[in-house]
């Protein structure tokens, strides 16, 4: 086969792949949000508690913004012309659809386990049937995108990343044009971590402004609680995808500091995993009443333990500097 022909099918492929999966993730998106927003549907939904209910939650959030960020890419003509760009768009659609798949799992779980003992309707048949429904369109969905898998290792021998793209669009706008240049640039690369902190506090304060007034929360300490949570969620979302699609390329970075993003992140899953379990976490070590002091104590605290935990192991497992030797 002629390399040309091998290029343009491998393009093809990953258009197909790309593409599909972000009809998936309309579809999935479109049922979420419309069952979530629908208060008569969203009583009996079979995914209604917790621990399943946790992961719905995030993927509503998670799942359009990627999507959004892979469109955006796509717009420029040829945009998967480039092995580069095509393998990072390949993987954002990957992470998208393993969040998807991850929800999924979480509703057939429920569903299987009769999670919420409701009697079923008209409703929960058509939740169900969209279950379905979205299950089978995310199974084609990866098979495509596991047939678009590049060797591994590949990753380290990209040359552009999608912060490059931003630039390249910023430089044709008059107002930002004096902002995209090379030095704010590099301070981007070289400060990544401190753009993912101040982009998932943003969202969070957000979010949490939109819930608290949509649901009437004046709890302060509910209100810090859930803005912490998402903050949380975003950092884990940001630092992770970052890390498989290649956002923002970054340069070689200490092992201090990669114990301590490693370590950030592990406290921040493990607060998500608390939360999505509290019940079943806070009855395993007392009969009592899970009060809101105690719901922020746990999850946070389990989010601290981890943390701390993680980077203890990190450094245990850190090469030791054999002492000198001494001549005769």
């Amino acid at each position: 086969m002629a390399p040309v022909q091998r290029v343009d099918e491998n393009r093809r492929a990953s258009s197909v792949a790309v593409w599909t999966s972000l009809g998936t993730g309309g579809v999935f998106e479109a049922l979420t949000v419309s069952e979530i927003e629908n208060k008569a549907a969203w009583a009996i939904s079979p995914w209604k508690e917790d621990p399943y209910h946790t992961a719905v939650y995030l993927a509503q959030f998670a799942v359009p913004v990627l999507a959004l960020l892979i469109v955006l890419r796509l717009l420029p003509r040829g945009a998967l012309a480039e092995p580069d760009r095509a393998q990072q768009t390949v993987r954002a659609a990957g992470v998208m659809m393993a969040l998807i798949g991850l929800t999924l799992a979480f509703e057939w779980a429920a569903v299987i386990g009769g999670a919420n003992p409701s009697p079923w309707g008209a409703w929960t048949l058509l939740q169900v049937g969209g279950l379905a429904v979205v299950s089978v369109l995310a199974v084609g969905a990866a098979v495509l995108l596991v047939r678009c898998r590049r060797p591994r290792g590949s990753s380290a021998q990209w040359r552009d990343d999608w912060l490059g793209d931003v630039v390249l669009v910023c430089r044709r706008i008059p107002v930002l044009r004096r902002w995209a240049t090379p030095e704010v640039v590099a301070w981007v690369r070289g400060h990544a971590m401190t753009v993912f902190v101040a982009l998932s506090a943003l969202a969070g304060l957000a979010i949490t402004s939109a819930q608290a007034i949509g649901e009437g929360t004046t709890d302060p300490v509910l209100v810090i609680w859930f803005m912490i949570v998402e903050t949380s969620s975003n950092l884990a979302f940001c630092v992770i995808s970052n890390a498989i699609a290649g956002f923002i390329a970054r340069p070689r970075r200490t092992r201090a500091r990669n114990i301590t993003e490693t370590s950030v992140v592990a406290g921040c899953l493990a607060t998500l995993i608390a939360i999505a379990f509290h019940d079943s976490l806070w009855s395993a070590f007392t009969a009592g009443p899970l009060t809101t002091a105690a719901l922020v104590s746990l999850t946070l605290g389990a989010g601290v333990v981890v943390s701390l935990a993680t980077a203890a192991l990190l450094l245990a497992r850190a090469p030791r500097t054999p002492p000198p030797v001494r001549g005769d």
